[in-house]
């Protein structure tokens, strides 16, 4: 592979003068120069490989072979709006509907995660006929302003912000940190329980609730999985208020949680949310996302008498590459992958807690885990340091690996689907050295 190009110095120079100072970098005292990926793994100008645990965007694989021929030979053949008919557009379409619900049965293409939960909104606004928004606590929606204000991970971030009167924070449904702990034994009546508060504290004040939307499993917010039975609750609380159920799989769907092929069907089969969001694993890098929803949502939609049109959605491009993700997840059995692999990593890393003091909690499902650092198992004080010297000494091994959370101390795993058992026995070698030498500093400065 070549791997010429500007000198790593050039290339830092280039971009403190011309991208945006608030655009932040991996490793900013020393960043990493990515020029090739393949599969699980990233390379840099000087043709180190790294083991890539974060990715959750190059879902099947970086640059993915299938996925690139598709793209490519559409490419070369037609790429247009959805204003003219295209077999790819309803093809796509037809086979995305068919992994979910019988219920969920209308699309609209969009081009992010972003577009896809703005549009959410609008859709819930225009059926319901409300305006308030219930959202989670350090939920995280997208970028645009809409979402800012229902995204507490990121408005919080501001010291002068006011939070929008129309949008009300619930509590995370986090057993592990949260209010209700998984040793109470109806934690998602519980948190259900604030939502309805909160409704009533909403139609009091005169207003009405549009949508409750959350990520089926909270990312950002710290790799929470909500204790099952919550969904269903929520939904009960929110439809008889008048309101719909937004699920946002933007990061979890596309069968990372193994076990099913989209996260809000953990919570069973007798959840079926309102409208659903989808993006970044979608196009395995090709930017695409998705909306889908009701019959009933999207013709009261249509009833504004505003069209919906987006340039670039649902191009005949996205399309082919999309049809292509889809086909290999299938293909190459990614789900039952990831299924096999989580489990594994999951139990390699249970036996990690045994060992080490500073793992408070092990938490997820298939390929998306989090490993919370804590100071004091009962305190539960977040150890956000710990987490930051793990990410950056398993970098200088060439593994990357992120910390999230509310507190920044939760080491989060969602790595491409083809992540093996290997690579897990890998990353987790590396890791165990690393936490004892904290735990023996810690003892020293003692």
């Amino acid at each position: 592979m070549s791997l010429d190009g500007l000198e790593k110095k050039k290339t830092i120079d280039l971009r403190k003068k011309h991208i945006g100072p608030s655009c932040k970098i991996f490793f900013s005292h020393d960043p990493i120069k990515i020029v090739k990926a393949k599969g699980q793994y990233m390379y840099d100008e000087k043709g180190q490989r790294y083991l890539d645990c974060i990715n959750n965007v190059a879902h099947v694989g970086h640059c993915h072979p299938d996925v690139v021929k598709a793209g490519a030979e559409q490419m070369g053949l037609l790429n247009t709006n959805t204003r003219f008919l295209h077999d790819n557009l309803v093809l796509y379409a037809q086979r995305l509907q068919a992994t979910l619900p019988d219920k969920l049965s209308v699309c609209y293409f969009v081009n992010s995660g972003s577009e896809a939960n703005d549009l959410a909104l609008r859709l819930a606004w225009q059926y319901t006929g409300n305006k308030d928004i219930i959202t989670l606590e350090n939920a995280y929606h997208g970028h645009v302003s809409s979402l800012i204000d229902i995204s507490p991970y990121k408005f919080h971030q501001l010291s002068d912000a006011e939070q929008s009167h129309f949008v009300h924070v619930a509590p995370s449904p986090d057993v592990y940190r949260g209010k209700y702990s998984a040793d109470r034994p109806d934690a998602a009546t519980a948190y259900a329980d604030e939502v309805k508060d909160i409704i009533e504290k909403v139609h009091k004040k005169g207003h009405k609730i549009a949508a409750f939307i959350a990520e089926s499993l909270q990312s950002c917010g710290g790799q929470v999985i909500p204790p099952v039975g919550y969904f269903q609750q929520v939904a009960e609380h929110v439809r008889k208020a008048g309101g719909v159920f937004i699920a946002d799989e933007v990061q979890v769907g596309f069968g990372r949680v193994g076990s099913q092929f989209w996260a809000f069907q953990l919570q069973g089969d007798d959840f079926v949310p309102d409208i659903v969001t989808m993006g970044k694993p979608i196009g395995n890098g090709h930017p695409m996302s998705c909306v889908v929803t009701t019959r009933e949502v999207a013709e009261a939609f249509m009833s504004s008498g505003m069209e919906y049109f987006n340039t670039f959605g649902g191009n005949p491009v996205s399309c082919a590459i999309g049809l292509a993700v889809l086909d290999v997840i299938e293909k190459e059995d990614l789900q039952g992958n990831a299924l096999r692999v989580g489990q594994y990593l999951t139990n390699v890393l249970e036996k990690q807690k045994e060992k080490h003091p500073l793992i408070g909690d092990i938490r997820g499902r298939g390929l998306f885990v989090g490993v919370e650092l804590v100071k004091d198992r009962v305190k539960l004080t977040p150890a956000t340091a710990e987490a930051q010297e793990v990410i950056y000494k398993l970098k200088e091994q060439h593994v990357l690996l992120s910390a999230d959370g509310p507190h920044r101390n939760v080491l989060k795993f969602k790595p491409p689907l083809c992540f093996t058992t290997e690579d897990a026995d890998l990353v987790v070698e590396k890791i165990d050295p690393i936490l004892k030498g904290i735990c023996l500093l810690a003892a020293d400065a003692l």
